[in-house]
């Protein structure tokens, strides 16, 4: 990988080639999270806004989606790519979102008509073409269920072999997707954290290559193909916010790292803010963004919401979540569960599109945000939607009324229409 200068350690800073470690940096054990580097000079001869143009963003096989991004991700030249085809979701323009708030400009990236229906398919995209560089026979992850899915999935395209650590209590339709997919489920008794910390233990005993996000420092790379998207989509004219759903930070972090490719390429001119939003019963990145600590100085919380995508105790990512919105201007958000559940049917009767709990945290925190006068009016606002709602139509069910149930007749229906 002519273009990728090594391993760059978030919290020393040290630098490593790519082949001398393989997940995080040796001096701060599993919390020594990297950043991959880039030669940019070198990026620039291989690929310009111009070649882009040149590829339908819907072409199949290795030319379609993030993978016509190619030259800007750590994988090699001729490597095959699995067949889904994952990114170029749609960017939909929201204008009635944009009035019920007083804005001007409001846009949804919607990630939820992905493969597995999640934006974690890009970051899986990326572990399993890594996986099959690094000649792996079987890959891992821990998941609130949306990264496993993703895993499960795009492993299952390219007949890789999956094992997958989910806290029982994850939705019953992800795991079912994880099930489908052929994936081998093991449901932990204990949190998010403690089925992060088995899957280290377990990939390092037996040899599997380890998808864990943050620990891992390629799932960063697949995620910031989403706002290379964005930027394109907008005509490469740059949002003034980007408002993203936070867990354990590394989709923030990824669209960070994408953004700062793109200045780095000239093709955009000026930084987005990053506004992340978490649940309030999962929110240490707001703590620690509020109190100024750096990641290393953060201490594990006890974690709940709703959101079960979002939910993490101590955020892995958190090195890079915190530069994502220190060195935007922008800020952390807690929202309440109710605020997130009011969410999901105000984003889904304005936009067509139907998200789960944790996506529709975003736009909860774009509503909070307005609200404290964050958000000047004539802003160009883009709503991160990661996820489907299909993936907990539980909590869905919680939003809406319960539908009447009539007799078969006319009769019934007038009775029913005159009441109402």
């Amino acid at each position: 990988m002519q273009h990728v200068t090594g391993l760059k350690c978030t919290i020393c800073g040290k630098t490593y080639s790519v082949d001398e470690i393989a997940y995080v940096c040796p001096k701060h054990g599993d919390a020594g999270i990297v950043d991959v580097q880039y030669d940019y000079d070198f990026i620039k001869s291989r690929i310009s806004r111009e070649s882009l143009a040149q590829i339908p963003p819907l072409a199949g096989g290795a030319r379609g989606g993030i993978w016509r991004y190619k030259p800007l991700l750590p994988v090699e030249p001729d490597s095959p790519v699995p067949p889904l085809r994952v990114g170029w979701t749609p960017l939909y323009n929201a204008p009635r979102l944009a009035a019920r708030l007083g804005l001007q400009h409001v846009w949804v990236k919607d990630d939820g008509v992905g493969p597995t229906a999640s934006f974690k398919d890009r970051a899986s995209a990326l572990a399993v073409v890594k996986a099959q560089e690094a000649g792996a026979e079987i890959i891992t992850t821990a998941s609130t269920g949306n990264a496993a899915a993703a895993l499960a999935g795009l492993s299952a395209s390219v007949g890789l072999p999956a094992v997958i650590f989910v806290p029982k209590s994850a939705p019953p339709a992800k795991i079912t997707q994880h099930l489908i997919y052929g994936a081998r489920e093991i449901l932990v008794d204990g949190t998010y954290d403690d089925a992060f910390e088995l899957t280290l233990k377990v990939a390092q005993e037996y040899g599997w290559y380890n998808r864990n996000t943050a620990y891992n420092p390629y799932m960063t790379e697949g995620k910031k193909t989403g706002v290379y998207e964005i930027c394109e989509q907008l005509g490469w004219e740059a949002p003034d916010r980007i408002f993203v759903p936070v867990g354990d930070g590394c989709i923030i972090g990824g669209i960070h790292k994408g953004l700062k490719d793109l200045l780095a390429l000239g093709w955009i001119d000026r930084m987005p803010k990053l506004m992340g939003v978490q649940a309030a019963g999962s929110a240490p990145l707001v703590d620690a963004f509020e109190r100024g600590l750096q990641g290393w100085e953060m201490q594990p919380v006890a974690a709940h919401s709703v959101a079960d995508s979002i939910v993490a105790g101590l955020p892995r990512d958190r090195n890079k979540a915190l530069a994502a919105a220190r060195e935007t201007g922008g800020a952390f958000i807690a929202v309440a569960d109710q605020e997130i559940l009011n969410a999901i049917p105000v984003v889904a009767q304005n936009t067509g599109v139907f998200s789960e709990p944790a996506a529709a945290a975003a736009y909860a925190g774009l509503v909070k945000a307005v609200a404290e006068g964050l958000v000047a009016s004539e802003e160009r606002v883009v709503v991160m939607l990661t996820g489907s709602g299909l993936k907990d139509i539980a909590s869905a069910m919680k939003t809406v009324p319960e539908p009447p149930i009539i007799a078969p007749t006319l009769d019934a229906v007038r009775e029913l229409l005159g009441r109402a």
